[in-house]
């Protein structure tokens, strides 16, 4: 049956590419995006849509879909989005809420972990409360323009902001060792990078743009907490 626009609060949209870490919550829809359906069983979630060209998922996660009356939204191959781009964009009309995207810790295609990022940043996702990917050892949160972030670290931790989908103006970074008030930041600059934590919570946000928060683990049991809280629109 098909997940209801009105529960679809807190969705999850697993790919591929290698083992993810397992749910640490529950989710109103879990999409696989092709076979991330494989990686997604593997890791203890439970699919709730599967989407995709499909020429990656196994015989036997596809039958697991079938038995499991996944509903499934087969695409192309010869086409001009990603399968993650497309469950990036499932979720949405969903009605989703919340989205997290987990990605396997050996993603070995440098180009699909830019395209994972760069679909993160995609106009159709900027009525989302929050958007965060758990990729590889690292936490990603994207922010799109009148909406913010708060990270939770301990002090001395690292993380940083990246402009990559374009300039991104009216930059707040409050309470990090370099604070930043209507800052600009352009494409390309590297004046985001390396930030630090002093301990308290970091509020993040801009006006214009889309901004990148990038944050690593530098081991599996440490985990940015971050907590998306949505602001008025102007």
């Amino acid at each position: 049956m098909e997940t209801s626009i009105s529960d679809a609060r807190s969705v999850a949209v697993v790919i591929g590419g290698g083992p993810v870490r397992g749910p640490d919550r529950e989710f109103d829809a879990v999409i696989a995006a092709d076979s991330g359906l494989d990686v997604a069983l593997a890791a203890g979630f439970h699919p709730t849509h599967l989407v995709g060209d499909l020429d990656s998922i196994s015989a036997d996660g596809l039958r697991w879909a079938e038995a499991n009356s996944v509903p499934v939204e087969r695409h192309p191959t010869d086409k001009d989005a990603s399968d993650t781009a497309l469950a990036l964009v499932k979720a949405t009309g969903l009605g989703a809420h919340h989205l997290v995207l987990f990605g396997g810790v050996g993603i070995d295609r440098f180009d699909h972990l830019i395209g994972t990022v760069v679909a993160l940043g995609d106009p159709a996702l900027s009525n989302l409360q929050s958007i965060t990917a758990q990729l590889g050892a690292s936490t990603v949160s994207v922010v799109h323009p009148r909406r913010s972030v708060t990270l939770d670290l301990p002090r001395g931790h690292v993380f940083s902001l990246v402009s990559m989908h374009g300039a991104c103006r009216g930059v707040e970074v409050l309470d990090a060792r370099w604070p930043l008030r209507d800052a600009m930041l352009h494409i390309g600059t590297t004046r985001g990078i390396s930030n630090e934590s002093l301990g308290h919570h970091i509020r993040i946000s801009c006006t214009a743009g889309v901004l990148t928060i990038i944050v690593p683990r530098p081991s599996g049991d440490l985990m940015a907490t971050i907590a998306a809280a949505s602001t008025e629109r102007s």
